[in-house]
């Protein structure tokens, strides 16, 4: 019987992700038994040959079980490498320690990198990332990395909505280069908060640069975590003159913390997120609208099993 040109297996971290991409490819899940010992320890088994065949490991890191994930990848990376996969490709939507990625104060590790650095060691000869917190974090790997932009998905999302007199606005200075490709797509204006964070998981923003006054503001960020920043960017183009229906669009809904109930309380006309992270059912509320990544994702996997370019499927 001929075999396929890949395989996807998936962890435990999204299965309905992994799902919606497995119906999409028609080339099914691959069997997988995952466990974890009493004492802590996780196990991974691949459970069929993967033996000359290209192999992709569909794994994301959700809140609060950022380790377990990455370990569990670990360990499905390995598996696939000694199993003599011809390639090992790994899927990360959301990478977790994304914004540990320099030194703010002395000391400090790059956790980022010791992360790029784990994966390649466990034998991934290839990521496929999603929104990476920073684009330079390509370079703390040693194999290839495809860092996916979503804006097209959002794009097309707010295009539907048909919005007057809107802007894009980031909520600081280190976002702008993304807020700037939602808002060429768009063919809008872009605004820029300046925010400053005191510690962590702590925002204070300042002021606003652009033009807001009676506008639809949809505020573009790459994750949002404790909503604590994105609470106050709210706040702030209000005060600015901002027009009463504002939105709120992020690729990562990590959702930690009291994120959920400062969202349901902000007053955001909608909060847009993608699924690159399962959202809990008790982390929902009113006005939560989510994009699925998984026929991007599908779209991947098919361009890269028959050689094709990933780039033009989000540039």
């Amino acid at each position: 019987m001929a075999q396929s040109k890949f395989t996807l297996f998936a962890g435990s971290s999204h299965p309905e992700l992994a799902k919606e991409v497995a119906a999409l490819t028609k080339g099914g899940l691959g069997k997988i038994k995952r466990s974890t010992f009493s004492c802590g320890e996780k196990y991974v088994v691949l459970e069929q040959t993967i033996r000359g065949q290209e192999v992709f490991l569909l794994q994301t890191c959700r809140d609060q079980l950022v380790n377990e994930d990455f370990m569990e990848l670990f360990l499905m990376i390995n598996a696939a490498k000694l199993s003599f996969a011809k390639k090992v490709r790994v899927i990360i939507p959301h990478f977790g320690y994304a914004r540990q990625d320099k030194v703010h104060i002395p000391r400090e590790p790059i956790s980022a990198k010791v992360m790029a650095d784990l994966l390649v060691t466990a034998g991934a000869d290839h990521v496929i990332a999603f929104e990476l917190h920073a684009d330079q974090a390509q370079a703390f790997f040693d194999v290839p990395v495809d860092n996916i932009s979503v804006h097209k998905l959002f794009a097309s999302y707010f295009k539907s909505k048909k919005l007057k007199n809107a802007v894009v606005v980031s909520p600081d200075a280190g976002g702008a280069k993304n807020a700037k490709k939602l808002a060429d797509d768009l063919g809008v204006p872009i605004a820029i908060l300046h925010k400053s964070r005191p510690e962590h998981n702590k925002a204070r923003t300042t002021h606003v640069v652009g033009d807001v006054k009676g506008k639809t503001c949809i505020i573009y960020d790459d994750m949002i975590d404790t909503a604590g920043s994105v609470a106050a960017a709210h706040e702030a183009l209000t005060k600015s003159g901002a027009g009463k229906d504002m939105y709120l669009a992020a690729t990562h809904a990590i959702f930690s913390g009291k994120a959920s109930k400062r969202l349901a309380q902000a007053g955001f006309k909608e909060v847009v997120v993608t699924d690159t992270i399962p959202i809990l059912k008790e982390k929902k509320f009113k006005g939560l609208k989510q994009i699925s990544i998984a026929p991007l994702i599908a779209h991947i996997i098919s361009n890269i099993s028959h050689q094709k370019s990933v780039s033009s499927l989000f540039y």
